[in-house]
C-alpha cells in the first residue's frame, strides 16, 4: 500500500497517511477521472469503508481529497447518518487531520498560507475556494481548459457535457451564464474549467 501511495501523495505524507487507512479499516479505489467530483466515500456492506480517489489528481489535491474522505467516514461513526455531510462534526475532524500535513516538508511553501486560511473554515470542496483551487491547478500537467473568469464577457464556452453557453454578469462570487440550448441562465463559480469556443 505504502508503494502505491508515494505515487499519488508526497512522500512525507505517506506514513501517517497509511495509518490512517489501516485505523480506520479504508478500502482505498483509485479510479478513472469524474468530472463532477474528485473523490467519494462509502460504507460497504461488510461494515468496510471505500474512499474512491480520482488518479488524474496532482498529490496536493489527492492528498486533501483523501484526507477530506476520511474526515466523512469517521464523522458519520462518531456521529451517526443524520449529520450534515460538510456539518460542523465534519470540518471539526477534516481540520484536526489535516493540520498535521499543512507543513513544508509535505506542501510548496506557495500553498502554505492559503491552506492555512481554507482549514479555518474547510468548504465542501476545495474547488469552492477559488485562491486555493487556482494554486493547486498550477501543479496540473497542462490543457487546454480555461477558467470561466478568464472568458470574455459575451463569449460562448463548452462544458465537459457538449453544453454551449455564454457568459455574462458576475454576481457577487459568481458568473452568470446563459445556456444557449434552453435559454436559462445558471451561476457558475470564477475558477470552474471550461472550453473556450473561440
Amino acid at each position: 500500500m505504502t508503494d502505491l501511495l508515494e505515487k499519488y501523495i508526497p512522500r512525507g505524507a505517506v506514513k501517517p497517511v497509511f495509518e490512517l487507512i489501516k485505523r480506520y479499516n479504508v478500502h482505498l479505489k483509485i479510479v478513472n477521472e469524474r468530472v463532477t467530483r474528485h473523490g467519494d466515500y462509502k460504507k460497504l456492506p461488510n461494515g468496510g469503508h471505500q474512499i474512491t480517489v480520482n488518479a488524474n489528481l496532482n498529490v496536493y489535491r489527492f492528498l486533501i481529497t483523501l484526507i477530506h474522505e476520511i474526515a466523512h467516514l469517521v464523522a458519520f461513526n462518531e456521529y451517526g447518518r443524520s449529520i450534515k455531510p460538510h456539518g460542523k462534526e465534519w470540518k471539526h475532524i477534516f481540520r484536526q487531520f489535516m493540520l498535521p500535513f499543512i507543513r513544508p516538508e509535505i506542501f510548496p511553501s506557495g500553498l502554505l498560507p492559503l491552506l492555512a486560511i481554507h482549514f479555518k473554515n474547510p468548504k465542501a470542496s476545495s474547488d469552492t475556494d477559488s485562491n486555493l483551487s487556482l494554486a493547486l491547478k498550477e501543479y496540473d500537467p497542462p490543457n487546454d481548459k480555461n477558467y470561466i473568469f478568464e472568458i470574455p464577457y459575451g463569449a460562448t464556452f463548452r462544458l465537459y457535457n457538449g453544453k454551449l453557453f455564454k457568459r455574462g454578469n458576475k454576481r457577487v462570487k459568481r458568473y452568470e451564464c446563459l445556456d444557449l440550448a434552453s435559454g436559462r441562465i445558471y451561476l457558475f463559480n470564477p475558477n470552474a474549467e471550461v472550453e473556450f469556443i473561440k
